[in-house]
């Protein structure tokens, strides 16, 4: 006896969807403040999302490109500044 109506579409693939936005807003403000963390947050969502299949795979690659901008701002900051730090 089956009480409830069968899911028509998996919360595995609505997570992979949240995964991909969420790594595009972490990327974009990772661009701003605390690139060190939100870069690689966000590439690794990203990479899950991509990994999982998500339909929103677009905005995964864009939050994979701003995961990796946001390493490779750090970087120059930090190599324009000489510290292991940077501020505007």
């Amino acid at each position: 006896m089956q009480l409830t109506a069968p899911a028509t579409r998996r919360t595995g693939v609505r997570d992979t969807d949240g995964m991909a936005v969420a790594s595009f807003v972490l990327g974009l403000l990772g661009l701003l403040v605390l690139n060190v963390f939100l870069g690689p947050v966000a590439i690794a969502l990203a990479g899950v999302a991509l990994w999982r299949g998500t339909a929103r795979r677009g905005r995964a690659l864009l939050g994979l490109g701003l995961g990796v901008a946001d390493l490779v701002v750090l970087a120059a900051f930090m190599s324009a500044d000489d510290t292991m730090s940077w501020s505007l």
